[in-house]
């Protein structure tokens, strides 16, 4: 009589990532309502150091509990996406976020320094891809990326009669290496697939966790925070 071999297929799993460990995930080292008040001190900082006077509603309010919660806890995204109209916030949390981290210096896995995080806006993706290839390069695969402005960068560059696609290529390897990246974009969700095609749009989807910025533009003599 044949003999069945049952095949335990959790230890199998368990063999195949221990030749291929799991990337740790950032997350801030801290309870949600301590990441919130880090959050929202951070921006009254940049707000402040931009000369303005820091007002608070209930859209910011909504924005800082949704980064708090992504960036505390455990989820699938790997970034964060800031999208909605223009002059309303995201650059300006970006910054404060790239700041936050500047402060307090959160160690990385096998004392491997701190973590912070690079800010490039989408046109400066193109003009060193076409212009510094090597940079390009390098900032396809640091840890953590700021990406400013997606959708304002032309769609390709051509290079001595080669062309390239700079932030499909960067996007592609950044999702394929699962690094941390946080996009602000004025593009809706369509306006990106049309953009950048269904391939691109499906990746950004795993990606990241969207924050959507639904308030209207602080570029005004009244309130502060603004792109």
């Amino acid at each position: 009589m044949e003999t069945i071999h049952k095949i335990d297929v959790e230890e199998l799993k368990k063999s195949l990532l221990q030749h291929r460990p799991m990337k740790v995930r950032f997350k801030m080292p801290m309870p949600e309502e301590d990441a919130y008040a880090w959050l929202l001190a951070s921006i009254m900082a940049e707000v402040e150091y931009r000369h303005r006077t820091f007002y608070s509603n209930e859209h910011l309010e909504k924005q800082l509990h949704e980064m708090a919660h992504w960036l505390t806890s455990p989820s699938s995204h790997f970034g964060m996406m800031l999208c909605g109209g223009c002059g309303n916030g995201k650059s300006t949390m970006l910054k404060a976020f790239q700041q936050l981290l500047n402060s307090l210096h959160i160690p990385k896995p096998d004392n491997d320094g701190t973590y912070g995080i690079q800010i490039v806006d989408a046109k400066y993706i193109a003009h060193l891809c076409k212009n510094n290839h090597e940079a390009y390069r390098k900032l396809i695969s640091v840890d953590m990326l700021g990406i400013d402005d997606l959708g304002t960068e032309p769609s390709e560059v051509m290079d001595y009669g080669n062309v390239y696609t700079p932030v499909i290529d960067l996007l592609t390897k950044r999702y394929e290496e699962q690094l941390f990246t946080i996009i602000t974009t004025n593009l809706t969700p369509q306006q990106i697939r049309d953009h950048y095609g269904d391939r691109i749009a499906d990746r950004l989807n795993e990606m990241v966790q969207k924050i959507v910025f639904s308030n209207g533009t602080y570029r005004t003599d009244k309130l502060a925070t603004y792109d």
